[in-house]
C-alpha cells in the first residue's frame, strides 16, 4: 500500500485561532464575514469540516469541506502529476581506444537509440595499461561518434579525460 502526504497541512476546526472569518459555504457561495463560534457551528450542523484555505488575508478564510476527502484528492491529484512526469536518464556506452569498426556500427546504433528515446548518452572511453599516454586515440573514437550521432544529437560536455577515462555527453537535438 503507498501512502501519499500532502504537502500543505491545511488548519482545520478548533485549530483556527482567528476570531472573525470569512466564510464559504460547502457549494462554493459566500456566506459573508461572521465570528469563528457561529462558523463552526454552521459546519458542525452539516457534518463538515471548517478549514482555513486563505490565512493571510484581512479576514482570513475559511471553507466548509469535508477535509479527508479534500485531502484524498489532493494526493490522487499528486499521483496523476508523477505519472505523467518522464524521469531522464544517462545511458552510458563503454568502449576502448582501440575500438573495430562493426562495435563501433553496433554501439553508435544503440547510441542513437537511446537518443531517439529522449534520453542522454555518456560515451566512455576506457584505457587500459599504457593506453592512458596516448590519449589522442580515445580522443578521436569520441569524435567519431559525436561526428556520427550529429544529425539526431548536440554535444552537452565536449570529450574530457578524467583520470583512466575520457567522456563526453549527447543529448537529443530539440
Amino acid at each position: 500500500m503507498e501512502v501519499f502526504y500532502i504537502k500543505q497541512e491545511l488548519p482545520i476546526n478548533r485549530q483556527i485561532h482567528a476570531k472573525e472569518v470569512q466564510l464559504i459555504g460547502d457549494n462554493g457561495e459566500k456566506l459573508g464575514v461572521m465570528q469563528i463560534n457561529d462558523a463552526l457551528a454552521k459546519a458542525e450542523e452539516k457534518n463538515l469540516d471548517l478549514v482555513l484555505v486563505a490565512p493571510n488575508v484581512n479576514p482570513p478564510v475559511c471553507k466548509i469541506m469535508n477535509y479527508g476527502k479534500y485531502k484524498f484528492e489532493q494526493a490522487k491529484k499528486e499521483k496523476e502529476a508523477k505519472k505523467k512526469q518522464k524521469i531522464l536518464e544517462v545511458k552510458e556506452i563503454r568502449v576502448t581506444p582501440n575500438i573495430e569498426e562493426h562495435d563501433f556500427g553496433f554501439k553508435s546504433k544503440n547510441a542513437r537509440k537511446f537518443l531517439q528515446d529522449g534520453n542522454k548518452v555518456k560515451i566512455t572511453v576506457r584505457f587500459r595499461g599504457r593506453e592512458v599516454n596516448n590519449s589522442k586515440a580515445g580522443e578521436a573514437v569520441l569524435m567519431n561518434f559525436i561526428k556520427e550521432l550529429e544529425e539526431v544529437s548536440v554535444v552537452e560536455k565536449p570529450p574530457k579525460l578524467e583520470g583512466r577515462n575520457m567522456f563526453t555527453i549527447l543529448a537529443k537535438k530539440a
